[in-house]
């Protein structure tokens, strides 16, 4: 009996021990992500926001000329899907950690490559870029520390670090033009090879008609460097249709190409395709 009732009371421990493990409560900082469109590229900022809470902030919980992680908790990520420019400075698409050196006038604002949430460990890094810029006096006082992107033009942006009653606003710029002009010129050029030969592909492998398959496929083929897996599929192609001096011709090619390539796979399958046309 004693025994029993021992194992219930372990039981009930226990079951009390899992519910409290499961109780949330509120973050004192709590996360933020959110992502924004400047031109054509995408911006995504992940951080966490501090309140002031009746605080002295700037100068006194964050003092000036010391490095601040830029928000609580983990350090502030940035990523950009293009390459950008942080005050004129060019920057490479990927992620970055934010980290921030606020004075009274001016702030130093460092962007380093991101590794890991641990702020700690970027502080003794060179940044891929730090720029200086200008901090100004707000008329109100914002009490969570809010990062947000202002002022979209087509060409760029202001990200904007705002606390308390300072913000700071550091210039992105974005090649919006460049990407515009590369894609018209790609579209007055028309199709690539590739898009010739993934169309002969589909046509070919999902059992359309095989004369339109072989018209696109050469139409990657026939350019000034054929690839040696295009003109497999058109030897292929042509086998299909019932023209097998043709397509040992092709294979044949196809077979070189290969091998300039050191792929020995298809070298294989040429050889072994070759052997088979002709008889």
């Amino acid at each position: 009996m004693l025994k029993n009732v021992s194992l219930i009371i372990l039981m009930l421990v226990g079951t009390a021990t899992i519910a409290l493990s499961q109780i949330r409560t509120p973050a004192a900082s709590p996360s933020a992500t959110f992502t924004q469109t400047v031109g054509l590229t995408e911006v995504t900022v992940e951080y966490s926001r501090p309140g002031v809470k009746g605080r002295a902030i700037f100068g006194d919980l964050v003092p000036y000329g010391n490095i601040w992680r830029t928000g609580a908790n983990s350090a502030t990520k940035i990523s950009f899907s293009q390459d950008v420019s942080i005050e004129g400075k060019e920057l490479k698409a990927g992620s970055y950690a934010i980290l921030t050196t606020p004075g009274k006038t001016t702030w130093d604002v460092s962007f380093y490559p991101y590794e890991s949430g641990n702020w700690g460990s970027y502080v003794e890094q060179e940044p891929a870029v730090k720029a200086t810029v200008a901090s100004s006096e707000l008329p109100i006082e914002l009490e969570n520390f809010t990062i947000m992107i202002h002022n979209l033009q087509s060409e760029g942006a202001d990200l904007h670090l705002v606390w308390a009653n300072c913000l700071v606003a550091v210039k992105i710029g974005v090649n919006s033009d460049a990407q515009v002009m590369a894609d018209i010129e790609r579209t007055l050029a028309g199709p690539s090879t590739n898009q010739y030969y993934t169309i002969g592909s589909y046509l070919h492998d999902s059992g359309k008609d095989l004369k339109e398959a072989l018209k696109y496929v050469q139409k990657a083929t026939k350019g000034d460097e054929p690839r040696f897996w295009q003109v497999r599929k058109e030897a292929v192609i042509l086998a299909d249709l019932g023209r097998k001096a043709e397509a040992i011709t092709a294979a044949s090619l196809s077979l070189k190409l290969a091998k300039e390539a050191g792929n020995d796979d298809y070298v294989r399958m040429n050889e072994k395709s070759i052997k088979e046309w002709s008889m």
